[in-house]
């Protein structure tokens, strides 16, 4: 005969059901809370400014006009200041608004405008996008994007992008393609507040070497000496 099973007396059978019913129930306690603790409201992280300060050793500086007197050779002379404002005319802060196409460049390593654009009529954008549409007045610090009131790009005739230096200065002297007097040239640069955000450029860009002034007496003594161009 075979030996009869002996069943499971009642009180195991009813600490088993107690057990499964604090373990489901536990499970539901902490899932409960959990959800709560992933739908509680919470201060986002706040924006700020984007780092704009650079080191003075970052700051490149330009030569003064005093600097060249050691070269007596008055066209000789006029070369080296236009060389020296050349790096400004030839600094990213102003290349990327002297394109040589119709559409802009951004960042220190000139990359195609993000979102695509083109110049317009006017250098202001399309009439269905407007440079005015980002870029406002001033910097936005919050996102980085640069600004100012004439925010636009130089005409077409005055692409300096894939240009020799020599170039650039031949088609500043050209009232056909700069669209300036020489007099109107001068003001341009020492005073302009466009020419003038290249040194303010804000967010993480480089600005320009030196200082609109001291750039606007390069040009200066380079004009009062003949405006010689490089070869």
């Amino acid at each position: 005969m075979n030996a009869r099973q002996t069943p499971i007396p009642w009180t195991w059978r009813r600490r088993l059901k107690v057990g499964l019913l604090s373990i489901l129930a536990l499970t539901a306690v902490t899932g409960t809370i959990g959800i709560v603790y992933a739908l509680y409201p919470r201060t986002l992280p706040q924006t700020g400014p984007l780092e704009a300060r650079l080191l003075p050793a970052e700051i490149e500086r330009l030569r003064s006009v005093s600097d060249f007197d050691g070269i007596a050779d008055p066209a000789s002379r006029s070369v080296a200041f236009f060389e020296e404002a050349g790096r400004v005319l030839q600094h990213p802060r102003c290349l990327n608004c002297h394109p040589r196409t119709d559409r802009p460049t951004q960042t220190d390593a000139m990359r195609p405008h993000m979102p695509w654009v083109t110049r317009g009529l006017d250098g202001g954008g399309a009439s269905t996008l407007r440079c005015s549409t980002c870029h406002q007045a001033e910097n936005f610090a919050a996102s980085g994007v640069p600004g100012n009131p004439k925010w636009k790009l130089a005409p077409i005739e005055m692409a300096w992008q894939g240009q020799t230096l020599g170039n650039i200065c031949r088609q500043l002297l050209d009232p056909t393609r700069s669209h300036m007097t020489r007099d109107e040239l001068l003001h341009h640069v020492m005073e302009d507040e466009l020419v003038g955000w290249a040194w303010h450029p804000g967010g993480n860009r480089q600005p320009a070497p030196g200082t609109q002034q001291e750039f606007g007496s390069l040009i200066k003594a380079w004009l009062e000496t003949g405006a010689v161009c490089p070869q």
